[in-house]
């Protein structure tokens, strides 16, 4: 539990841990049994939907899906983390295997340089010397990819590459720990995608380019600009307060800076925490509030919101952290949080 909570607060989550929502957990299997469901029943009556609205639906259940798995990597709806990683482990979102998320996203919980390139595995920013050395067109990519529109149609290609690149260089360093992950995604993938087809008609390819890359592109518009460059650490996560169907599909973790002060809080939640002490959040978040998605989108639809290069990072934090080597190479990628 955060150091900064007042007495106040920690006897109210206290007699939430007590309360039968969060001893059972209904809410969360309530949302498990709605995905499954939901994925199910559009992919037996693709058919009668029409390829472009079951396209649009397994997009949409695909985005809620991976705010399902960061649920699930939290310790939610169980105890037992091998429980929820099965709960997890289907690709019904199609690219990342779910222990491959739970890590990096784990290092990113546990990073003190939030939004440092290297050193935070969900950072979207580079390094100045990265930049000066990279490629114009390379530059250019960078840049749209901070703008709202560009996150969208950039975002998951960035993810995508930086992944493969991980996967393709610890192998060549003889690192084979995540080999079995990826194996057994792609052979549920495999089945999935045939059995797809099989009742449905739809191509394993135009799932995985038409309902995998937007579900992508879905859940890269809650990552849009929530973690920003500041010097102190606790003003760099915002906090949105979107309309309340981003804050279903996104199971309310658009309240980021409750979720990073309080991980172990479950998404059903997150809400009633903030608003109990809206004033404090945001005066300890330095004010760092944005009221709705709509407001990045008015404001960054074609701007950049940010820098491509950090301007904080410097060769006396990155010594700090010479024994862990960059995930992504020169340019690091954000991936799927």
């Amino acid at each position: 539990m955060a150091d900064y909570l007042d007495d106040a607060q920690r006897r109210t989550l206290q007699q939430h841990r007590h309360s039968l929502t969060w001893r059972s957990e209904w809410p969360t299997w309530l949302v498990i049994a709605a995905i499954y469901a939901g994925w199910f029943a559009v992919a037996t009556h693709a058919r009668l939907l029409g390829m472009p609205l079951a396209l649009a639906l397994f997009a949409l259940l695909g985005a809620w899906y991976m705010s399902l798995q960061h649920e699930l990597l939290h310790g939610h709806p169980t105890r037992w983390p091998r429980i929820n990683a099965l709960l997890g482990a289907l690709p019904l979102a199609v690219w990342f295997p779910y222990r491959v998320y739970r890590d990096l996203h784990m290092r990113h919980h546990d990073s003190p340089h939030l939004t440092g390139p290297e050193l935070d595995p969900e950072s979207y920013f580079v390094s100045a010397a990265d930049w000066q050395r990279a490629h114009p067109v390379l530059r250019a990519l960078l840049t749209a990819r901070n703008t709202f529109a560009g996150r969208l149609l950039l975002g998951p290609a960035f993810a995508l590459a930086a992944t493969a690149r991980d996967a393709l260089r610890n192998i060549a360093r003889r690192d084979y720990r995540d080999v079995p992950a990826w194996l057994a995604h792609g052979a549920a993938l495999a089945f999935l995608t045939i059995w797809l087809e099989r009742v449905s008609g739809i191509a394993p390819w135009l799932f995985i380019c038409a309902a995998g890359y937007p579900a992508l592109a879905l859940s890269s518009v809650r990552s849009f600009h929530e973690h920003r460059v500041a010097h102190g650490a606790r003003h760099r996560t915002v906090i949105n307060e979107a309309g309340w169907f981003w804050r279903l599909l996104f199971l309310n973790n658009n309240y980021h800076a409750v979720h990073h002060d309080l991980p172990a809080v479950p998404w059903y939640a997150l809400r009633s925490v903030y608003v109990a002490r809206r004033h404090d959040y945001l005066a300890r978040n330095g004010g760092f509030l944005v009221r709705g998605y709509g407001e990045w989108l008015r404001r960054y639809a074609v701007k950049p919101v940010a820098h491509a290069a950090h301007p904080l990072v410097d060769g006396a934090v990155r010594s700090t952290h010479r024994r862990r080597p960059p995930q992504s190479g020169s340019y690091q990628f954000k991936r799927f949080s």
